[in-house]
């Protein structure tokens, strides 16, 4: 499985939070997250939320971040929306430890294992 590269990452998340203020807590982050509202972040809640970034940058509306979608920094990759979520998934996985099937805050806070 391709994993994404960190500096995508980072810049996909940094996306997400420019155009808003930014939590500054776990329970802010999970605020945002909860489209529910059940204080809770569960596994679509998540992928949705982390996708935004992607497909903001996703400017073609392709499904795939490449040079269509604006510069690449050299050695990047294309990067498809599927790709994207699934790495999304495993990462709500390893930040679930107590294996319940959602976020807490706590958990949320937690750097992936």
């Amino acid at each position: 499985m391709t994993r994404l590269p960190l500096a995508l990452a980072t810049v996909l998340l940094s996306s997400v939070v420019a155009a808003q203020d930014y939590p500054r807590t776990p329970a802010e982050y999970l605020r945002w997250m909860d489209t529910n509202g059940d204080g809770r972040i569960d596994e679509t809640e998540y992928v949705r939320y982390m996708s935004q970034g992607f497909l903001r940058m996703d400017v073609n509306g392709d499904g795939v971040l490449d040079a269509d979608d604006g510069p690449m920094r050299p050695g990047t990759r294309p990067t498809r929306l599927d790709q994207f979520q699934r790495n999304l998934i495993q990462q709500f996985h390893k930040l679930d430890r107590n294996h319940d099937g959602v976020l807490n805050a706590k958990e949320l806070a937690q750097p992936p294992m």
